[in-house]
């Protein structure tokens, strides 16, 4: 796996674009980066960057953004709603896949020695990065901003952890740490009042408030864990907004933070409208917030991701400022890469031309896996109007833990309809290697071994899994909703010719794969679930013309 961090350095400029864009550009002039948001605002005049790739190339580029961000940027004339203290004003490397934390806060040092040595500027460390507890938080850091630096920096206490220990006054100080993913996120106020926006913020923040009880000093702790928030007001759009950071979501979560500050709004006479998400967030923590509305309005949360992902943005108003696009916000989606899974992207007539081509792929075992998604599709839309039927308002539920299963086998059966054209096309490629020595024979002999054994785990997988829809296609010709009966009848054809086709790809593939205590093994498998499948069908059609008989 691929070692992959993700930087989201936020810099003092939210209304030049210029000099966003040669701050962007100096990130994509480094080879292995991926530039994935940019996201200024005007209020705040600062614009939160998001790119990834591997360790060295992302600190690389990271190196040249806050080179360039010093050399443009005036922190002189900087004025803006959201605290800071330098031209970049905070930047955090955080792990994505195949490397930790604690991995990933040593480059951060790495990269904040190297700012600071090269570029004399004054750098703190924070969170992961930050060996000393009194120093790790970034709002204790930059308590004083911008302005109160001139003095702080000179108090030994505060001395930098790299670069000189006198203030820049065109450039500032920068933080660079390690940190877990940060959800950025503001919930917007029908108040224009900092006061009152503040005063919800820290009912819910967990660091709370002090106040005075009897002549005391008394903490009252915040109602969420996680969570960092402060009020202002936002000229741009003329409301107050809570401004949060959500340290942990899967601590308190998107929607947690949302419903909460509903309610301590509503408490002060105020009321939420919507919110707004900065930068990047992560695709479960809005398939999360989707499930969740549904089951308070208790209804199915069997839909599909889409589907989930539109229920959210609705219930937590991400568009009420701007329009919220999951293909630019959501990170996962933009770490995609269509072209590793582009027969599902296509139509159903592009897809039904290219089957009909020349071309050996794809074949059958994308066909059957596509029949395999068809068909628990079938069974999963008798389940969510199973659900919604009038009358059945009790069996809500158990509908929708039907449905769910449903998804979850489409969502890999249509990842197996690609999964099967790149096993077909693996093999071409060992059968491509040379072979003109007797090393180059082994390679290509353990090449194409490899690349068989794929080609037939995939198609044995789409048998499974086809034949694990056949029970919710089952339990929804008995128990779903009579009106449609029929279409768990299709359900139940399609899933019987999903796991038969997909037999007939694994047998093929069997031919050329050396294990044969392997081989008839698996074998005796799949005959027996071609004759489970076949029996399932059968069960499942007498169930429909029973019910469709009754009707």
């Amino acid at each position: 796996m691929k070692r992959i961090i993700e930087c989201v350095p936020n810099f003092s400029e939210g209304v030049n674009l210029s000099v966003i864009k040669q701050i962007t550009d100096s990130i994509e002039s480094v080879e292995g980066v991926r530039l994935l948001n940019v996201d200024p605002g005007k209020a705040t005049n600062r614009t939160v960057v998001t790119f990834v790739g591997e360790p060295e190339a992302v600190c690389e580029a990271a190196f040249c953004a806050i080179k360039k961000a010093g050399e443009l940027i005036d922190m002189r004339s900087h004025t803006g709603a959201h605290p800071r203290m330098g031209a970049t004003d905070v930047c955090p490397l955080i792990p994505i896949a195949g490397i930790t934390l604690e991995e990933t806060a040593q480059y951060a040092r790495k990269l904040a020695q190297r700012v600071g040595t090269e570029l004399d500027l004054p750098v703190y460390c924070y969170e992961a990065a930050q060996p000393d507890p009194a120093r790790s938080n970034l709002s204790v850091i930059r308590a004083g901003e911008y302005e109160g630096f001139f003095k702080k920096i000179k108090k030994p206490a505060w001395k930098p952890d790299f670069g000189p220990s006198s203030f820049d006054a065109k450039r500032g100080a920068t933080v660079i740490g390690a940190r877990d993913f940060l959800v950025a996120y503001n919930i917007n106020l029908n108040t224009t009042s900092t006061r009152r926006a503040n005063a919800v913020a820290f009912d819910i923040r967990e660091a709370g408030r002090n106040k005075i009880e009897n002549g005391k000093t008394i903490h009252v702790p915040g109602s969420l864990k996680a969570v960092k928030a402060i009020g202002w007001y936002i000229e741009e759009y003329g409301i107050a907004q809570i401004s949060i950071n959500l340290t942990d979501i899967r601590t308190t979560p998107v929607h947690v933070a949302f419903d909460e500050a509903c309610k301590k709004a509503t408490e002060r006479g105020l009321r939420v409208t919507g919110s707004e998400l900065v930068g990047l967030v992560p695709l479960k923590a809005l398939t999360d917030a989707g499930r969740y509305f549904l089951e308070k309005q208790k209804r199915s949360t069997g839909v599909a991701e889409a589907e989930l992902i539109k229920i959210a943005v609705r219930s937590l108003g991400l568009d009420e400022l701007a329009p919220f696009d999951p293909e630019k916000r959501v990170i996962e989606y933009l770490l995609r890469d269509k072209a590793d899974r582009k027969l599902v992207y296509n139509s159903l007539l592009d897809f039904a031309n290219e089957t009909a081509s020349e071309s050996p792929a794809p074949g059958g075992g994308s066909v059957a896996a596509y029949l395999g998604a068809l068909g628990v599709s079938l069974g999963t839309m008798v389940a969510n109007l199973s659900s919604h039927k009038k009358g059945w308002d009790d069996r809500w539920k158990e509908f929708s833990d039907w449905a769910d299963k449903g998804q979850q086998l489409k969502d890999e059966l249509l990842g197996l309809v690609d999964a099967d054209t790149a096993a077909f096309n693996g093999i071409m490629q060992a059968m491509s290697l040379p072979k003109a020595t007797e090393e180059d024979k082994q390679s290509r002999k353990a090449a194409l071994q490899l690349a068989t054994r794929k080609a037939i785990d995939i198609p044995f997988r789409v048998m499974e899994c086809s034949l694990q829809s056949m029970e919710l296609i089952m339990a929804m010709a008995k128990q779903g909703n009579p009106n449609s009966v029929s279409d768990a009848g299709v359900g139940a054809l399609c899933a019987r010719s999903a796991v038969l086709g997909a037999a007939l790809n694994v047998k093929i593939n069997v031919s050329g794969y050396d294990d044969k205590n392997f081989v008839v093994d698996l074998l005796q498998q799949v005959k027996e679930m071609e004759q489970q499948a076949i029996e399932k069908e059968a069960s499942i059609l007498k169930l429909v013309a029973d019910v469709m008989m009754q009707s």
